[in-house]
């Protein structure tokens, strides 16, 4: 299948043991990007009280490079407009202020929805710290000097129990991380750790465009980020690997597939998915909206429900769920558990996602979410009715306006 442009540079991590904003900056440092150089761009920023140091260490045997932001004089909490003006203002490469927005725009987006609020209001508290500003801005600052034109990612692990945030204990993977990887491939490892971090799910959201095996390279560099502690299970620890494309992938890229505007080839094999479905005659439909969430929330592809006719004329519905192969036995259980049914059948399949990235513009001085796909950009529900409901403006209209804001800044897709 069609993966990368050949002759373009491309990173792909390795999220086996999940992926932070310091794991993710320290791969990038073990595989070549130079610290003074990153240091010298972050010092663009108007901020104060932080310096960057790294360390040689060991992670499960692995040796692997850990960054410490080390901070004299915090701020923790700032609104996304407050960092956005930091970034905006400090005469970075386009590159790496698009990088870095983009990632912080996602996670403004992602708190807002969990806050019930415009993202415009959302203060960040961990990730608004010196610390998450110096992760983000300075993995966006090794790409560039690494000369890296796209971004791809494995699928993403996560952990179990429970973690500790402004907010208090939440659960893990937290729900900022959950919503961040909403169409990401991901997977639970039976680890009571934090394995990502809202500012890792946020970087890979923003900024990658595939997920899957490593895609078709010559392999230029590769380097290791380290986690805050050793773990007895796997090593803790991000990878990620450099070089240049050299054309058709094998393996699966979920999202980015083909570059942005591209079809899939008559012919071309398409990435493997097993359709999941299920009859159900006495489930109440307010479950079966609850099952679909469910599913959605747990990594399906897609869900969805056709009411038909059964035996002896009951009225009922069959549940579909798109599934990656290698989540399909987890998936089929979640059926089971939310709907009761007593029975699931699957079909295997193929499908061919198109590229997609994401962006934001402004409306009546709120940030909205785009979502950018060959041909055809969508400003983000969620977004649109926060502003919507704050302006007393109809809901077409503020779209509209929001569409028209990125066509106008970017052209047409």
């Amino acid at each position: 299948m069609t993966g990368t442009i050949p002759g373009r540079r491309i990173a792909w991590f390795h999220c086996f043991s999940g992926i932070a904003g310091d794991m993710a900056l320290g791969s990038l440092l073990a595989a070549g990007a130079p610290l003074t150089e990153v240091v010298a761009m972050l010092e663009r920023l108007d901020l104060d009280g932080w310096r960057l140091e790294t360390e040689a260490v060991l992670r499960g045997g692995i040796a692997a490079t850990k960054v410490h932001v080390v901070v004299t004089d915090d701020a923790s909490q700032r609104t996304w407009r407050d960092i956005a003006e930091l970034i905006s203002s400090a005469g970075l490469p386009a590159r790496v202020e698009d990088r870095a927005l983009a990632v912080f725009a996602r996670l403004a987006h992602v708190e807002a929805a969990m806050h019930a609020q415009a993202a415009d209001d959302v203060h960040f508290h961990e990730v608004g710290g010196h610390d998450a500003i110096i992760d983000v801005v300075g993995t966006a600052a090794a790409l560039e000097l690494l000369e890296v034109d796209e971004i791809f990612s494995s699928p993403v692990a996560t952990g179990l129990g429970l973690v500790t945030s402004a907010h208090g204990m939440l659960p893990n993977p937290a729900p900022a991380v959950v919503g961040l990887l909403e169409d990401i491939p991901t997977w639970g490892r039976d680890i009571d750790r934090e394995l990502t971090t809202p500012t890792g799910a946020a970087l890979l959201a923003a900024m990658a465009s595939g997920f899957g095996p490593m895609p078709a390279m010559r392999v230029l560099g590769h380097g290791f980020g380290a986690g805050g502690r050793e773990l007895d299970e796997l090593p803790n620890c991000t990878q990620v690997v450099l070089g240049v494309a050299t054309g058709a992938n094998e393996g699966r890229i979920v999202r980015g597939q083909s570059p942005l505007g591209a079809s899939p080839e008559p012919g071309e094999a398409g990435q493997p998915v097993i359709e999941l479905q299920a009859n159900l005659d006495d489930v109440t439909g307010e479950q079966l909206a609850h099952a679909v969430t469910v599913l959605l929330e747990a990594g399906a592809h897609d869900a969805w429900l056709v009411p038909v006719l059964m035996k002896k004329g009951r009225p009922g519905h069959v549940l579909h769920v798109l599934s990656d192969v290698a989540q399909a036995a987890r998936l089929r259980e979640v059926i089971r558990t939310t709907t009761g049914t007593l029975g699931v059948r699957a079909v295997p399949g193929e499908r061919w996602p198109l590229a997609r990235r994401f962006d934001s513009v402004e409306v009546d001085g709120f940030p909205i979410a785009i979502k950018v796909g060959a041909g055809r950009i969508k400003a983000e529900h969620d977004d649109v009715a926060a502003v919507a409901r704050r302006t007393g403006r109809p809901l077409r209209s503020v779209a509209d306006e929001a569409e028209s804001a990125w066509r106008a800044a970017h052209g047409p897709t």
